[in-house]
This record gives C-alpha cells, sequence and structure tokens, in this order.
C-alpha cells in the first residue's frame, strides 16, 4: 500500500513497542523527500547510535524552526540501500534503518513547540509522540488530480521521442521541470509547480 492510498489504521497509534522515536532530517533530505514521494524513509551512516526496534512509532521532524513532517513506523531494515534517494543511479550502500511512512505532511509540515531532537534519531517518550501526531489532526479528504509533464522533443520516431522523454525526466526531475496539475474535471484550474510549490510560467505576467 502506498501514501496514496487512505491508510485506515496505525496513523497515530502507539505501537507496541515500549518507546517512540524522533528523526532529524538534514535540510536537503528533507527537499528530496518532499519533492519525490517515497512509501519509506531510509537512513544510514547511524553507526554507533540507538537502534529502534521493528514496530515502533517515530515522527520526523525538520529543524530551523523546528517542525514535523511525518509519521512513521520502523520496519526491518533492506539489505540495501540508495545513498541520495533523489537519485535512483545513486550508488547503494549497506542498509540500516527503514522507517515505514504512515502519514506525510511534507507540504504542510506543522510547527512544534519542542526543541529537535540533537543527532538523527533519538528516543522519544510515547506521550510526547502522541502530542506530536494529535498536532497533525485528522488525514485530509483525498480527490482525484490529474498531473502532467509535457516536453517538446525532437526525434526521428515516436519511440525514440519517448525514450529522449525519459531521459530528460531522469535527468532534470522535478527541481527544473514543471508539472502541470489541476483537479479531476476542472482542467481551467490547472497550476505549474517547480521544487514542490506553484511557478508562474506565463512570461507575460512576470513583466
Amino acid at each position: 500500500m502506498t501514501d496514496t492510498e487512505q491508510r485506515a489504521t496505525g496513523t497515530i497509534d502507539g505501537g507496541t513497542g515500549t518507546g517512540a522515536w524522533a528523526v532529524l532530517l538534514p535540510a536537503e533530505r528533507y527537499d528530496a523527500e518532499r519533492l519525490v514521494h517515497h512509501d519509506t524513509l531510509e537512513l544510514t551512516g547511524l553507526d554507533g547510535v540507538a537502534r529502534p526496534r521493528p514496530g515502533e512509532p517515530v515522527a520526523v521532524l525538520v529543524d530551523a524552526p523546528p517542525r514535523l513532517v511525518a509519521l512513521g513506523r520502523v520496519a526491518a531494515a533492506t539489505g540495501e540501500t540508495r545513498e541520495d534517494p533523489d537519485d535512483p543511479q545513486s550508488e547503494a550502500g549497506p542498509g540500516t534503518l527503514v522507517v515505514t511512512y504512515t502519514r506525510r505532511a511534507f507540504d504542510r509540515p506543522v510547527a512544534v513547540d519542542r526543541p529537535a531532537p540533537h543527532g538523527p534519531v533519538s528516543p522519544l517518550d510515547v506521550a510526547a509522540w502522541r502530542e506530536l501526531a494529535d498536532r497533525l489532526g485528522p488525514p485530509p479528504s483525498r480527490r482525484t488530480w490529474l498531473v502532467s509533464l509535457d516536453l517538446p522533443i525532437e526525434a526521428t520516431s515516436p519511440a525514440e521521442a519517448v525514450g529522449i522523454f525519459w531521459s530528460y525526466v531522469q535527468e532534470l526531475g522535478p527541481r527544473e521541470l514543471p508539472a502541470f496539475v489541476s483537479p479531476s474535471g476542472d482542467e481551467l484550474a490547472m497550476q505549474a509547480f517547480v521544487l514542490g510549490a506553484e511557478a508562474n510560467q506565463d512570461p507575460e505576467e512576470d513583466d
């Protein structure tokens, strides 16, 4: 099940473990998780830090200022992970900690009134985790969106054009390519998004 499907359970319950955990994302990792949908958060390079147990709840935070961006649950470590989650071609590294997202709020982070953890993974009281989870409120209602990406491609055949298209998508990605999104049935409300935010694509309006 991906986060595009509604999870009916496991969103704000404290799990079966004896504790909870806070994960602090650096700014560049936060951008990568915000721009490209991932079902899991894979953390490497955590030698020497406390290890959460599978099933324990996690609050994912960013700093400056402290904000809650996701909830999750510790999963079993994978055999390998990608060093750069924004680059599917990056070299694989040893698996360490895998968190399965149960609630994502990357586009609408929630301010928290507690200092951000000092390390990448820190123990968190279950009551404190519940308080953070409650700040998210009920899951927002879901609807169908139409998302498109139009690129003018010069090629000798339709098949070659499609291949060049996917090369551009892999090379440029959401940091440079504008994606166009509109509610299903209301194409006149179409908006362009770059870097996860609405971006004006009409040069006349910039003048």
